[in-house]
Formats: C-alpha cells, structure tokens, sequence
C-alpha cells in the first residue's frame, strides 16, 4: 500500500501542518479545501494512522503525525534537491551571481576568488552584498544570492548545506586615547571594568537575532549597521569593541588601536570562529557559481593552513 504514496500527499500534509489549517493549506496550494482534505485522507489511509485530530476547531497533529512530519518534510526537501540538480544540468552559464558574506570574513580573499572565477566566466555579472550576523543566511533564505560565507554557528537551516573555509581571530581593541587602553596589557580587564564604557557593535540586518545579542557586555552600546562604520568609530576613540584581525592588523602595527585583554570575552581578548561558505540545498549552483566555490574552498583551506 506505500507504493500508493504521492508526493502530493506528503506535500499537502506538511502545508497544512505549517499553515495550521485546511484552509489555509488550501490558500497556500492554490487548491480547493476539499481537494486538501481528500488528499490526506488518503495518505491516512495509505499510512494506515491518523495524522490529524479533527475534533477541535483547527486540526492539531497527533502524535503520529508529529513523528511523522519530520519524515515527510524530509523527503520534499530530497525532492526538491533532486529537482534543482536536474535543472542544473540542464541549464546554461547564469548571467548573474550573488554572494553573500559576513563582515568578518577577509575581503581579499573573496575579491581574489572572484578574480579567478572571471577568467573562466567573464560575462557573469557579479553582486556581493556585505552583511553581519545573520544576513548572509536570510539572503540565501530569500533567495538573494547563491552563496553566502558565514562566520559562527549561530545561525542554521537544515536546508542550508555548509563547508567549512577557514579560522577567523577576531581581538577587542580601542584607540590608544582611550581610557581601557591605559591599563597594562598584562593586566586583565574585567567585565566590570568594561560596563561604563560605550561599546561598538553591529546591528544584524535581518530578524534571526531577534531578542539575542552576541558578545554584548557593556551597559551602553552604539550599534551600527556596517563593519567600516564600527571599525571607524573605534579607531576615533568614540568606544571599544571586538574587531576581525585581518582588517585592524595595519592599525595595531602602526599604533591606531591597541588590543584590550579583556579575558572574559576570550583569551587575552581574542576569540576564533569558523567560517562556512553556504548555499541554499534545492537550488542547483550554476558553473560560475560552482567555480567560485570551489576557489573559496581552495583559499580558505590556504588561509586555515597559515593561521
């Protein structure tokens, strides 16, 4: 009787899960609400258990069903990967590509990445968006690029595919006028020593980070919308904050800013996260987007070796 299972069923029995109602599924499919009803009465039967308990006013999963729904999801997503490689294969060169990266990651190494896709794909215009925290996953949520360098574990997505490119150190710092960097650096900084003080921090452009912060530890903050605008207000001694190595390594050599050991954000005020290059599980990648990839992958993996 499994054998009787259609993709429709299973598709009209995570719809309606997600949507709370028949109703709505029915809105949602472009279907009428009868079709939606029959549709899973005979995946009901088919299954032989009862998925939703019709007594109340909205059907609510059994606790089958709730079992059930992870399998079902499962298997659209399968579909739908199945279908984007299908497409891939049977599609051309795309015309354009978007990428998304967090600010942390070192531009260099994506304005490199890009240099050498171009000379394999020189017609493919190219976007690259700039984004903290959890952009770079809503972009690819939104389709908006499809790729996405992200930095952390902090946001995920079972329909997001992850690899892993590179380490990222990340230091608190401050202008030398500043009066954190008046203390000795061997001399601990401590969370009470920091909480007067106005910190810098960037504001996630999308609503993943709702009601979370990450690394805030000051009673008063300046939040700001991209990672230049921090890393400038710190350098004028406005407030301290957490700074990727790569971009501050001139200003710490040249005395622009100096490093805080602020422990209690990591050793000696320092921090490493992993970065991940991104994309979407049922959108195929085109060849451009393949190759720049796979050059992001070779970078970060030349990058790892030499931190």
């Amino acid at each position: 009787m499994l054998d009787a299972l259609t993709l429709d069923q299973i598709r009209t029995f995570v719809t309606i899960a997600e949507s709370g109602s028949f109703r709505s599924a029915a809105k949602r499919l472009s279907r009428v609400q009868s079709g939606i009803s029959v549709a899973v009465a005979n995946l009901e039967a088919t299954l032989g258990v009862t998925l939703f308990d019709r007594s109340g006013h909205r059907p609510a999963l059994t606790a089958q069903g709730q079992v059930l729904l992870g399998n079902a999801r499962d298997i659209i997503l399968r579909v739908d990967v199945l279908r984007a490689q299908a497409r891939g294969f049977a599609e051309g060169v795309e015309t354009e590509l978007g990428i998304s990266v967090d600010t942390l990651y070192p531009t260099p190494d994506v304005a490199e990445a890009i240099s050498r896709m171009r000379q394999s794909f020189p017609a493919v215009a190219i976007r690259v968006w700039s984004e903290p925290m959890g952009g770079p996953l809503d972009a690819l949520r939104k389709s908006r690029s499809a790729l996405a360098i992200m930095v952390g574990e902090d946001f995920r997505d079972p329909r997001i595919k992850f690899e892993p490119l590179a380490s990222i150190r990340q230091v608190v710092v401050a202008a030398p006028t500043h009066s954190l960097a008046k203390q000795h650096p061997d001399v601990p900084i401590e969370l009470v020593d920091v909480a007067d003080h106005l910190q810098i921090v960037l504001s996630d452009p999308s609503d993943l980070s709702a009601g979370r912060d990450f690394g805030v530890v000051s009673s008063q903050t300046c939040r700001v919308n991209t990672q230049d605008t921090k890393h400038n207000l710190i350098r004028s001694g406005l407030g301290w904050g957490r700074l990727p190595y790569w971009l501050i390594e001139p200003d710490l050599q040249q005395g622009r800013l100096v490093r805080l050991n602020l422990s209690a954000v990591g050793r000696n005020g320092e921090v490493t996260s992993s970065a991940y290059l991104a994309h979407r599980r049922d959108e195929a990648l085109g060849p451009a987007a393949q190759r720049l990839a796979a050059l992001l992958i070779g970078l970060g993996n030349e990058t790892h070796r030499s931190v």
